[in-house]
């Protein structure tokens, strides 16, 4: 039995290690090419989080609006549940909902995703008060796992989800807050849960034959952040734990031979194991891992949503069967799981982008990004949160989930802090501007300091404006994605003078030259009108587009003529509105982020 005493001075050992680091932690990718991984894969690279700014604009709200939550929720409420599991004094509210169990499974688990979000805050914008809080909450949670684990003694072979969870939180504090007692919180933690999970990654069949307490363990997503681990410590254990838990049989090798295996998984987790199938092949050079995360792409595309999303009822179905109209007629409330969903998906596409410089990857991203995560109504200080898109067939409805504080609450501060890092990336010969959002990127090109500004009321306007400032005259490549429903291509002009080069849909358009400080990009793109049906078997069920963009139906709708849709107009820019003539009378028609407690409909009857 460890004594109270023991536990502390244990706890006082580990929270004593030098807290703050000015540098970041060491990296096993090889050499000095910020391009290459340690698999031999060459990428674009990302920008970091402090060297992309957002500007003014509906992102930028829901980011500020998310992390002054996260700020403001006492550091006694958020530890209160791991104090009281090592017999510790547990000041502080019982926070509620899900933090405190109440949906069958261990308590704290957003609280590994909020430190992730406030480190990735406190880089992004320099917040000395995230990064402290960062700081803060770590130093009380490694004084519960001095002893004996306390919540972490919990039954063998559970603890992934929690584990992956608090792996994520401790990368990103010692790689973006400078917190350096980082390493050696998630070593502890390692030791503490390593030898209570399974074997293997386990199937949820295979958690219900072994009669396990909980059976929805997600230990398959446990690779991507043990990756992560390993690159940014040198610690092989983690590479070692990445290996482990890599599910081949059932899952990457299937997929590999174009077997589509997803139909019944659960999707979020599993979006979430393709992410570990890419860092398998940055890792280790497997090009299997590739091939399955690409062709699972395919296949989640096949059944998705017209705004990007994927899973309803949170599984996956089988394309081509008709399944997913079938949802909105047993008025299917949880169509998509918005916030967990739309944070994977942004992982797996930027992963994706990155590798294979295929602009689709970008269109889908933008899909996901503006017809569901940025209109999730705010997430609130008592811990209500967004989790589900509703497109029932008749009358769909934004609301709060039941319960507080569920798993959308965790990956929100996450996602909203990635929106920056996922507008540009770059390579040695310039940089690719992917989102088109109110943003600023700073970097160095080849000596010179170069920023790039974009102003763009895209995507209910047509046009983003990049002013570019530049220390020197400087050659680079400037890439910018057109997406692939821009029919026609994009119109680029450079200094008011028209781009002559290439600018097709579903590519980068490439302008290389030397440029100066004040020049001026503008592109347009033409918000092409086009009905997209739910699926082959229901070609008559419909979703309204224009751009990027679905248009929702304000109020309960009958069949619609397809003729009534050529008389698609914007009546209004604030907030946007537009209209169309259908027989019943005018239809009022607004995008997702633009929706609040009206009921809606997302797909039309097209006659």
């Amino acid at each position: 039995m460890i004594s109270r005493r023991t536990m502390l001075m244990g706890a006082s050992a580990l929270a004593t290690t030098p807290t703050w680091s000015g540098a970041l932690a060491a990296t096993a990718k090889p050499g000095s090419d910020p391009y290459l991984h340690p698999g031999g894969v060459r990428t674009l690279g990302e920008f970091d989080y402090d060297q992309v700014a957002l500007l003014d604009g509906p992102a930028l709200t829901q980011r500020e609006m998310t992390m002054a939550v996260v700020q403001t929720v006492p550091e006694d409420n958020l530890l209160k549940t791991f104090r009281q599991q090592a017999t510790l004094p547990a000041p502080g509210l019982d926070m509620g909902g899900w933090y405190d169990g109440a949906h069958g499974g261990g308590g704290g688990g957003i609280f590994g995703q909020w430190v992730s979000g406030l480190a990735r805050y406190a880089k992004a914008t320099g917040s000395k008060a995230a990064r402290d809080k960062v700081g803060r909450l770590l130093d009380g949670y490694a004084l519960t796992v001095a002893g004996d684990g306390g919540m972490l003694a919990g039954p063998a072979g559970e603890g992934a989800y929690f584990f992956d969870k608090m792996a994520c939180g401790c990368i990103d504090a010692a790689e973006h807050a400078g917190y350096r007692g980082a390493w050696p919180l998630l070593s502890r933690v390692t030791d503490l849960v390593h030898p209570r999970l399974p074997e293997k990654a386990l199937t949820r069949e295979e958690q219900i034959a072994r009669k396990m307490r909980r059976t929805n363990d997600e230990s398959y997503t446990i690779p991507e952040n043990q990756f992560l681990a390993w690159q940014r410590s040198g610690e092989a254990r983690y590479k070692a734990i990445g290996e482990q838990f890599l599910m081949d049989d059932s899952f990457f090798d299937p997929l590999a031979a174009d077997q589509n295996v997803l139909p019944g998984l659960h999707a979020y987790s599993h979006v979430n194991a393709l992410c570990s199938g890419v860092q398998a092949y940055l890792t280790l050079g497997d090009e299997k891992y590739l091939t399955a995360v690409t062709n699972a792409f395919r296949m989640i595309q096949e059944q998705s949503w017209a705004s990007g999303g994927w899973g309803p009822g949170e599984f996956f179905i089988k394309p081509g069967s008709g399944e997913l109209a079938e949802t909105l007629f047993r008025n299917f409330k949880s169509s998509f799981e918005t916030v967990c969903g739309s944070y994977a998906h942004f992982k797996l596409t930027r992963y994706l982008l990155r590798i294979t410089k295929d602009s689709r990857y970008g269109d889908s991203m933008e899909r996901v990004f503006y017809n569901t995560v940025l209109g999730a109504m705010p997430m609130l200080a008592d811990g209500s949160a967004f989790y589900y898109s509703d497109y029932k067939l008749h009358t769909g409805k934004k609301i709060y989930y039941g319960a507080k504080w569920p798993c959308c609450a965790g990956t929100l501060p996450q996602v909203v802090n990635d929106y920056a890092i996922s507008a540009y990336m770059h390579d040695a010969d310039g940089v690719y501007v992917n989102l088109y959002l109110p943003s600023r990127v700073s970097w160095t090109q080849g000596g010179a300091k170069v920023a790039i500004e974009q102003r763009t009321d895209y995507p209910v306007g047509a046009q983003s404006t990049l002013a570019l400032s530049v220390s020197r005259p400087t050659r680079f490549a400037l890439q910018l994605r057109v997406p692939g429903w821009a029919t026609g291509g994009a119109t680029i002009s450079v200094n008011g003078e028209r781009f002559p080069g290439a600018a097709d849909a579903g590519s980068f358009a490439t302008i290389d030259r030397v440029w100066r400080e004040g020049d001026r990009v503008v592109i347009e793109l033409p918000m092409t009108v086009r009905l997209q049906p739910i699926d082959a078997e229901h070609p008559n069920l419909c979703a309204l587009l224009r751009g990027p963009l679905v248009l929702h139906a304000i109020g309960p709708q009958g069949a619609i003529p397809r003729r009534a849709f050529d008389t698609l107009k914007q009546v209004s820019s604030g907030p946007p509105q537009w209209t169309l003539e259908a027989t019943a009378g005018t239809l009022r028609l607004r995008p997702f982020m633009y929706l609040h407690d009206e009921d809606y409909v997302t797909y039309f009857s097209v006659t």
